[in-house]
């Protein structure tokens, strides 16, 4: 009841504050808000049939206030704050292991190289039964992953099983710092490549440390990739730290404009940059948002880099954290950024909403052309779009159930008991041998999936008989689905290319971690080979800098 009395007296102050400085119409209505809304959360906790809970309640009205708002202003209880630090800084307190849920089960997803949970000797497919005495049975893969983490240097006590035998691992949790930089490396004899996961601190650093290892090993590099394609943004001050690898001391990166003026900044690049010649290629798609887009986005207004992938997310808002009373934080969305064409890339409106509720898109015609340093037209309000389109590739129904079914996940869980090393990340393939004994050994497994064809030929055979031609097109459509089915039994054969790229990327990531994963992937990346392709090639890289649009 304490807590109702805090929040009814806070309103209050609230309303003698406000009243103090005139009642201006916006003051009356915080302050009258609040007094209403305190009075609500009072009459249920007194009045309604059961008990509920004072803290949830708060946080459940907080959580769809802010909703109405945009999905990036968030409140975060005290309990939280591991989340917020890893949404930051890339650190929380915990084991070091990814997990996910298959049925009500708990199984242990990957464990990172050399940290808590690596070192105890857990491996992907252990099951965990139980976290410091509690069961797992009908947990959500969050419950269970925020019982692991903790304070650093704590112990967390977990009952596994492995192979039908169960043991325990007691492991004392660390601070745990994910590597913002997973793998840099040469994609051919004279390409460098940098792959950059998130933007937490130190990511330029550890970037423009990643280029200056590649160039001292690598005399002749004749360019380098920034691979941004999945990266959803992270510290603003990074953003701008690794466009000044490539970019003189003094340039204006970006800029942010809001309400509170004080809460405005232009960022300039403060360092001697690494090397302002070498070209440059930066891969992009529909997940590389905020800070991937400052980098990609300031790097072609300066024709500094050649853009390459799909076009951006489109996120212009810029967040601060905001301390509040009990240890309890909000990221509130204060600006928005422009980058140095004067371009705000941002896509969605969320001031303005649809019939049904939802944020609107910038529509085309609002669009303004904006000019890069050479004179290339780009346009704002809508995400990046890239120097050179790459159209992406789209894995099959199959595929995804194969994934989805963690198919490939345990039968890989097989291979690694039956070998103990494969070869290195740059030379290992799947052979047709590995590849058939994955399909042996799926012959008695569930990995049933419909296909867009087969909901499509359902909407035809519905439609037909709504209006009345099912009796004449029947034996037509009985003829398409048995083809159908005939063609369906060969999609294993027919999809084998990108059902092998999921199988080594799996494998590689059991024997070499996160590492070889990235490596692996490489050599068959349709991007990077553009890529790779444009920076070998002078004149075509010049011309898509200075050709005019």
């Amino acid at each position: 009841m304490k807590r109702i009395v805090a929040v009814v007296a806070l309103a209050m102050t609230l309303t003698v504050g406000f009243t103090a400085k005139g009642q201006d119409d916006k003051g009356f209505e915080i302050s009258k808000n609040l007094e209403i809304f305190a009075n609500v959360y009072k009459n249920v906790h007194q009045n309604y049939v059961d008990d509920v809970e004072p803290g949830k309640l708060m946080k459940t009205a907080i959580d769809a206030m802010l909703s109405s708002l945009d999905p990036y202003t968030n409140y975060y209880a005290e309990s939280d704050m591991e989340d917020v630090k890893l949404q930051l800084l890339g650190e929380y307190g915990g084991v070091g292991a990814l997990i996910h849920q298959e049925g009500n089960k708990i199984y242990v997803a990957e464990p990172y190289e050399g940290l808590p949970a690596d070192k105890a000797g857990l491996k992907a497919g252990d099951r965990i039964l139980e976290v410091n005495g509690e069961s797992t049975d009908g947990k959500s893969t969050s419950d269970v992953s925020g019982a692991m983490r903790g304070q650093a240097g704590s112990s967390v006590k977990l009952k596994l099983e492995r192979e039908g035998k169960t043991f325990e691992k007691t492991l004392t949790r660390q601070e745990i710092k994910l590597p913002n930089v997973p793998y840099s490396g040469m994609v051919t004899g004279n390409v460098g490549y940098i792959k950059l996961d998130e933007f937490t601190q130190e990511a330029g650093r550890n970037v423009r440390e990643a280029f200056k290892r590649l160039k001292a090993q690598n005399p002749d590099m004749k360019g380098v990739i920034i691979d941004l394609r999945g990266n959803g943004g992270g510290l603003m001050a990074e953003a701008v730290d690794i466009v000044n690898i490539f970019v003189k001391k003094g340039e204006l990166v970006v800029e942010t404009k809001g309400k509170v003026a004080s809460k405005n900044i232009r960022s300039y690049t403060r360092n001697a940059p690494e090397d302002t010649e070498i070209p440059v290629a930066v891969l992009i798609d529909g997940y590389s948002a905020s800070a991937s887009e400052i980098v990609s986005g300031s790097l072609q207004d300066f024709d500094r880099a050649v853009i390459l992938g799909t076009r951006s997310y489109g996120k212009g808002l810029v967040q601060n954290i905001l301390p509040m009373a009990y240890n309890t934080q909000m990221k509130v969305t204060v600006s928005k950024y422009y980058i140095p064409s004067g371009r705000c890339i941002q896509a969605i409106d969320y001031s303005h909403r649809d019939e049904n509720g939802r944020a609107i898109r910038v529509p085309d015609s609002l669009k303004t052309a904006f000019k890069t340093r050479n004179g290339r037209t780009v346009y704002d309000g809508f995400g990046i779009e890239p120097d050179v389109e790459v159209e992406p590739e789209y894995i099959s129904q199959l595929s995804i159930t194969l994934v989805q079914k963690f198919l490939i996940f345990n039968y890989v869980n097989k291979f690694v008991k039956e070998h103990a090393t494969i070869a290195s990340p740059s030379e290992f393939e799947v052979s047709d041998e590995i590849y058939n004994d994955f399909v042996k050994w799926l012959k008695d497994k569930d990995y049933s999936y419909t296909t867009a064809t087969e909901r499509m030929l359902k909407d035809l055979r519905d439609m037909a008989k709504e209006e009345s031609y099912y009796e004449a097109l029947s034996k037509e459509l009985d003829k398409l689905e048995e083809q159908l089915k005939k063609d369906k039994a060969d999609d294993l054969t027919k999809f084998k290319g990108e059902i092998s790229e999921l199988l080594k990327r799996e494998i590689l990531c059991r024997y070499y971690y996160q590492k070889g994963r990235v490596e692996g992937a490489l050599k068959n990346d349709k991007e990077v080979r553009k890529a790779v392709e444009i920076l070998n090639d002078q004149k075509t890289y010049n011309e898509l800098l200075t050709k005019k649009k």
